[in-house]
């Protein structure tokens, strides 16, 4: 009788391996302090960069979204799901980016991968940063196209994919914004120019630079004064804007292409009203006052990074509120994590597959929400803990 035990094999192998890691399950809404198993801690891992998830107006917009529509759309955006809501959104996530269209999927994830499946075909050729997104990855897994990585931000080797890719219908160069595991930025000036040299699109991948660098947020385009050079620009609602779902913003074409062609847009329900709304209000707010809580959020990401290294952790290239601790095995490292939690700090360890074998990290993300003090406990603690680990 068939059952699940190559499933509870690799489990088993995951525990041997110290990298397994159930869900943690938090009594509390989403703030620089949470309720996990009764015991307040400070939390040090959430995307929740600005402290938009119990911003007054989102909720407020949430739930009069939910009085005049009700729960949920009903139906895919292309039969009966797009709702006034949604096409508001999209033109004020367009007027935001500084773009002629945009348009909203579900998740980031979903994003990419309905972007990249249905943009690239087997005449084409995808270029990649070695460390962009899983979502990244997959969406382009799902294509026929030829693929080629280049060694993270280097851009003799992106030049030199692009030299051999003159002979496809499309070059498309793809990034993320900010670097998800290590916090650095990508050298989107240095990509725009080359791919503008070799006659490529570019794709950049916002998740972690939305609400972060740019005016009021913008993301990376904006950081580096680019617009009208960036051909897509893929950002999420659901980081730093403090909802969930994602978007791209670009040209109409574009827009109107992915309508007739993105299977995660074409066969999912469109995001609830409520969401919707909540995504409005946001970037509403990021419009209105999002500066005072963008340079709170660098302010105290730079004090933060520059303590850790003091006390004498690496932290790789970090340059943004994303802070990772190198430890390297993952035993270790989610020994490391664990430790920390004890002490009154949640930050996660990150492990294979989702880094190297041997570059584990404990990720800290510092937000706005977070004060001077929290962050000199946090340093309190790590100094304790990295002691212990002789790490420092």
């Amino acid at each position: 009788m068939a059952n699940f035990e190559v499933l509870r094999a690799e489990l088993e192998q995951l525990r041997n391996e110290g990298r397994y890691r159930p869900p943690t399950v938090w009594e509390s809404g989403s703030g620089a302090w949470m309720t996990l198993n009764g015991r307040i801690v400070l939390q040090m891992s959430s995307n929740n960069y600005l402290g938009l998830t119990d911003h007054p107006e989102l909720k407020e917009a949430a739930i009069e979204a939910i009085r005049k529509y009700g729960i949920g759309s009903g139906s895919v955006r292309t039969i009966a799901g797009t709702l006034d809501i949604h096409d508001e959104l999209e033109k004020e996530l367009a007027d935001f980016k500084q773009t002629e269209a945009a348009l909203v999927f579900q998740s980031g994830f979903m994003t990419n991968q309905g972007i990249l499946s249905s943009l690239l075909g087997p005449d084409d050729v995808v270029i990649s940063d070695e460390l962009n997104h899983a979502s990244i990855i997959d969406g382009i897994r799902l294509t026929k196209a030829t693929r080629k990585i280049y060694a993270h931000k280097d851009m003799d080797q992106l030049e030199a994919a692009l030299k051999e890719s003159g002979g496809f219908r499309q070059r498309v160069v793809v990034t993320d914004g900010v670097f998800s595991m290590d916090g650095d930025i990508a050298p989107l000036p240095d990509i725009v120019r080359l791919a503008e040299k070799y006659d490529a699109l570019v794709y950049v991948d916002d998740a972690h630079a939305s609400g972060v660098l740019g005016k009021n947020g913008k993301g990376s385009t904006d950081h580096f004064g680019l617009h009208g050079r960036v051909h897509i620009q893929v950002g999420t609602l659901s980081k730093a804007i403090g909802v969930v779902g994602g978007y791209v913003a670009g040209a109409q074409v574009l827009k109107d292409f992915l309508i007739h062609k993105a299977r995660p847009f074409l066969f999912s329900t469109s995001l609830p009203p409520s969401v919707a709304a909540a995504c409005l209000a946001a970037i509403r707010a990021l419009r209105k006052s999002g500066e005072e809580r963008i340079e709170r959020l660098w302010r105290n990401a730079n004090y933060f990074r520059d303590e850790v290294r003091k006390i004498g952790f690496d932290t790789g290239a970090s340059e943004t509120p994303i802070v990772p601790i190198l430890i390297g095995e993952p035993a270790r490292t989610m020994k490391f994590s664990d430790r920390l939690l004890e002490e009154g700090i949640f930050a996660q360890g990150i492990v294979y597959p989702t880094v190297a074998m041997d570059k584990g990290r404990v990720r800290l993300i510092v937000t706005a929400s977070h004060t001077k003090d929290d962050l000199d406990f946090a340093l309190e603690k790590l100094r304790k803990v990295g002691s212990e680990f002789g790490l420092v």
